[in-house]
C-alpha cells in the first residue's frame, strides 16, 4: 500500500502540469454544473411569468396580433440592451456623446467590455479592431508599470520595515505583509465601495452592490443591474467618471497586491513546483530584496567609508 501510494505520488509529480489542468477542467464543469442548478428554477419562473403576461394581453386586446406583439417586443427588447431610448421619458438621455464614447473606450480597453453598449456601423467595427489591438496591450502595459513603481513603497519597504524593526525572517515578514495588504485592499475596494452603492442606491442590498463591484474590478462586465438607471444625465456623468477613476486605479492595486503575494516564498515554492525550471530561470533573474542583503551592502559602504578616512589619516 505504502508502495502504492509512492508511485502515485511519483506519478504526480511527473505530470504536474497535466494534473493541473484536469483539476482546473473539473472546475469549470463543476462552475457549470452549480449555476445550472441554482439558476434554472428561477429562468423558468421568469419565462412563465412573460408567457402569462403576453397571453393576458392579448385575451383582453384582441385586435393585437401575437406575431406583431412579439416583434415590437423583440425591438424594444434589443434597443434596451443597447441603451437606447425607446420611451418618451428617456428620450433625453444620449448614449452617442463623447463621454460615453470615452467611457466606452475605458471599459474596452481594461478588457472590462459592456453589457449593452458595442460598435454599430461597419466603419466602427473596423475601427475597433484596429484600436483594440493596439490599445488592450498598451493598457495593459501601462498599468504593469504603475504597478512596477508601486511595489518597491507597497512592497519592499513594508517588509524591510518588518525584518528591521519587529525582527521577522523575510518569508514571515512577506507573508504578514500581504496578508495585511489582502484585508487592506477587500475592505477599501470591495466593503466600503458596496456601502457606497447601498446608501445610493437603497434598493439594491448588500450583496448586489458587492457583487457590482466585484464585476467591474474583474473586468467581467458591468453586472446584472445597472447603477445609475433612474438617475439624471449630470448624475449618470459623474458615476462615468468615477467608475472610470475606480476601474483604473482598482487594476493597478489588484495586480501590485500579485505582485505582492509572488513575493512570498511559499508561493514562489508553490510556482516553482508547477512550473518547473522555467519559473526558477525567471526568479533568478528577478532582484529580491531580503535582510541579509542590505546588511551586508550596508557593511561594504562601512568598510568603504572606514578605508577612504584612514587613508585620508595617513596622508
Amino acid at each position: 500500500m505504502a508502495q502504492l501510494g509512492s508511485s502515485l505520488g511519483l506519478l504526480i509529480q511527473a505530470n504536474v502540469f497535466s494534473c493541473l489542468a484536469v483539476c482546473y477542467l473539473l472546475f469549470i464543469l463543476l462552475g457549470g454544473a452549480v449555476f445550472t442548478v441554482v439558476e434554472a428554477p428561477l429562468e423558468k419562473e421568469l419565462r412563465a411569468e412573460v408567457e402569462q403576461l403576453q397571453r393576458s394581453f392579448l385575451q383582453e386586446n384582441p385586435c393585437v396580433e401575437e406575431n406583431e406583439l412579439s416583434e415590437l417586443l423583440g425591438k424594444a427588447l434589443s434597443a434596451h440592451h443597447s441603451r437606447e431610448s425607446v420611451l418618451s421619458a428617456d428620450a433625453d438621455e444620449k448614449h452617442d456623446d463623447f463621454l460615453s464614447s470615452l467611457y466606452f473606450v475605458i471599459l474596452t480597453l481594461t478588457t472590462m467590455g459592456s453589457d449593452s453598449d458595442s460598435p454599430k456601423s461597419d466603419e466602427a467595427k473596423l475601427f475597433f479592431i484596429f484600436y483594440c489591438t493596439l490599445g488592450i496591450p498598451s493598457t495593459l502595459f501601462l498599468l504593469s508599470v504603475l504597478s512596477n513603481l508601486l511595489l518597491p513603497v507597497v512592497t519592499h519597504s513594508p517588509v524591510h520595515h518588518l525584518q528591521i524593526y519587529w525582527g521577522l525572517p523575510y518569508g514571515h515578514a512577506a507573508l504578514v505583509h500581504a496578508s495585511f495588504l489582502s484585508v487592506l485592499v477587500l475592505l477599501l475596494l470591495f466593503f466600503l465601495p458596496a456601502l457606497v452603492v447601498c446608501t445610493v442606491e437603497p434598493d439594491w442590498s448588500f450583496l448586489d452592490a458587492f457583487f457590482s463591484c466585484f464585476v467591474i474590478l474583474s473586468t467581467i462586465g458591468e453586472g446584472g443591474k445597472s447603477l445609475g438607471e433612474s438617475w439624471g444625465p449630470l448624475a449618470n456623468d459623474t458615476l462615468k467618471l468615477l467608475t472610470t477613476w475606480y476601474l483604473l486605479v482598482g487594476l493597478v492595486v489588484i495586480m501590485t497586491l500579485k505582485d505582492t503575494v509572488l513575493q512570498v516564498p511559499r508561493v514562489r515554492a508553490v510556482m516553482r513546483h508547477f512550473s518547473g525550471l522555467q519559473y526558477t530561470e525567471l526568479e533568478a533573474n528577478e532582484p529580491v530584496f531580503r535582510l541579509s542583503e542590505t546588511q551586508n551592502i550596508n557593511s561594504q559602504k562601512h568598510l568603504t567609508f572606514t578605508h577612504i578616512c584612514l587613508h585620508d589619516i595617513s596622508a
